[in-house]
Order: C-alpha cells, then sequence, then structure tokens
C-alpha cells in the first residue's frame, strides 16, 4: 500500500506550479480540505491565473470562469433549514463558518443560514484564492443584496460588468451616491431602465463604457461631462441641437476619451436643423477631425422611425 504524497512538504516555487495547473474547480474544492493547503493557494495567489466573478443576486448563483470561458466552475447560495436530506453532503470550515457543502461535476452547493453572509463570505474566500474581476448582474426589482454591492465597492474591487435596473426605491436611491463614486472601478457599466422623474442621479465618476437602454433622463447636461470610451444611449430626448454641441465640443479637444458614441432618438430628425453645419443626409458617412488634427471619426446617420447617428473616433 502506497503512502500518501506530501504535497505540503514540495518546495515552494514547485507548489506554485501545481497550483497554477489546476483549474478553477480543483483550486476551490482544495482549499476547503484543510487550513494549511488554504494558507499555500493564498500565499500563491499572486501567481494564480485571473477569473470572472459573476453574481447573479436573482438566482443566488455565483459563476466563477476564466477570461475566455473555457475553464468555470459554479457555486449555489441555498437556504440552510437545518432538514437537509443527503448522503453527499459534507461540512467544511469556510471563512470561520461550519457549512453543508454538496459537491457536483461542475459546481458545489452551500448550505447557508443567512444569504447575503453566504455571498460575502464566499466572495472573501474566491478573494484569497484568484485575482478577480467582479460581474453583477443586479437587473431586477429587489434591494435585498444592495449592501452586498456596497461592500464590494468598499473594497475597491474591479469590475467587468456592472448592470443595475434603477427601480425608484428608496434605499436604492440613497445609496446610488455611494455607488457612482466608485464607478471608476467599473469597464461596463449598464443602466436598463429609467429613473424616476423626482429622483435626479449624480455621476460623481465615470466608468470605462456606459450603456443605458432607456436613457431619456440623461440630458445633454450629462454628456458634456461623461468621459467614458465608449457610450451607447438608447430611448433617449437628445435632438440635432444637442449633437451639434456635442460634437462641436469633441472637434475643440473636449471628450479626450472618447471612442464611440452611440444615440437613439425620435428626436433626432432630417427637419432641417443641422449638425456641424450639414442636414443628416450629408453627414452620413462624414469623416471630421479635431481643430488640432490630433484625432479624426467617422460619422453615420439613420433618420428612419427612430433617429440613430453614431461617431467612431480613429487617431491619428
Amino acid at each position: 500500500m502506497s503512502s500518501p504524497f506530501p504535497f505540503l512538504r514540495l518546495p515552494g516555487v514547485v507548489l506554485c506550479e501545481v497550483f497554477k495547473s489546476m483549474s478553477i474547480g480543483e483550486k476551490i474544492k482544495l482549499s476547503f480540505c484543510s487550513k494549511k493547503i488554504s494558507t499555500q493557494i493564498n500565499i500563491a495567489r499572486l501567481y494564480s491565473q485571473k477569473v470572472i466573478v459573476s453574481l447573479d443576486m436573482l438566482y443566488l448563483g455565483i459563476r466563477v470562469h476564466s477570461e475566455n470561458n473555457k475553464d468555470t466552475f459554479g457555486i449555489l447560495i441555498r437556504f440552510n433549514n437545518g432538514t437537509i436530506n443527503n448522503l453527499n453532503i459534507q461540512q467544511y470550515r469556510i471563512e470561520g463558518y461550519t457549512v453543508p457543502v454538496i459537491f457536483c461535476t461542475k459546481g458545489i452547493n452551500l448550505f447557508w443560514k443567512n444569504h447575503r453572509e453566504g455571498f460575502l463570505s464566499v466572495i472573501r474566500c474566491l478573494l484569497k484564492i484568484f485575482r478577480c474581476k467582479f460581474s453583477i448582474n443586479n437587473d431586477y426589482n429587489g434591494d435585498s443584496y444592495q449592501p452586498i454591492i456596497s461592500k464590494l465597492f468598499d473594497l475597491q474591487l474591479e469590475f467587468k460588468m456592472f448592470t443595475i435596473r434603477p427601480n425608484g426605491s428608496t434605499d436604492q436611491n440613497s445609496s446610488w451616491n455611494q455607488i457612482s463614486s466608485n464607478f471608476g472601478l467599473v469597464e461596463d457599466l449598464r443602466i436598463s431602465s429609467s429613473f424616476k422623474p423626482s429622483f435626479r442621479p449624480v455621476f460623481t465618476s465615470w466608468p470605462q463604457k456606459i450603456t443605458i437602454m432607456n436613457s431619456y433622463w440623461f440630458t445633454v447636461e450629462y454628456l458634456l461631462t461623461c468621459n467614458c470610451t465608449t457610450i451607447t444611449l438608447g430611448g433617449s430626448h437628445l435632438e440635432n441641437k444637442n449633437l451639434d454641441v456635442i460634437f462641436l465640443k469633441w472637434k475643440a479637444g473636449g471628450f479626450p476619451n472618447l471612442e464611440y458614441l452611440y444615440v437613439e432618438s425620435q428626436s433626432i430628425e432630417n427637419n432641417g436643423t443641422t449638425v456641424l453645419g450639414m442636414n443628416l443626409p450629408e453627414l452620413d458617412g462624414k469623416v471630421i477631425q479635431t481643430d488640432d488634427g490630433s484625432k479624426k471619426a467617422t460619422i453615420h446617420t439613420d433618420y428612419g422611425r427612430y433617429g440613430r447617428i453614431e461617431l467612431s473616433v480613429t487617431p491619428f
């Protein structure tokens, strides 16, 4: 009978290479085995792979995956009512809590008496194992997990994508300023509905990219202060005269980060109101450049039922 392999006696450099060769799921499962192994994995974190941690607040799921989605592992946070009957259940210590765990082929089920604490504990555990960038789908009407979102921003974590659906609740409105002050940590922000007229959101920082599906509330004043690289506005109320102001500012050197602008609005019309001195048919396909000649951009227009205009910037 062979003796157990002295895994933890391997030299540190070799141990790091072993950890690097493991899949995401293997590393997560191994971290549950003992405090010593978990500590070694934590030490090797800086040499670990980067992962995207996708949080689904509606279905209480956490999906940990590689940037190319070839390596993925699911974690389901389930409620522990004290009457779990499953022959495969095991008890593991996770961030100071003893938790019932059921292992599956491509994931695990974790049973917690408090869903919020379950989410936060698993997130803390993942942060010790991987270099994480988060993706949050908060695209539903509910505020029960707003404290988790606020906590992640407090920790100054990076976000691959953050989707939010405003519902006009007092809790969500009151937390907006705290969240918006950290939008600089977000690569891709998506706002999937409009705010109630009684609430005027304030952007104290901007993400790299912003997409607003119903953006009638996003006025030209907002846009003139926006420093995103990509701006996509659906359902806008911006008019030709607003676009004229925006393009003139770009020509004068404004919007230094802008790479792409897309606006869809019923108020973009071929009604004789010019943009940069041209009507919409003349503007379509037009190449313009900044006053100092450092950048050029191509404009495309469409003025059917919903007027559309886009600006694609290309540095010289």
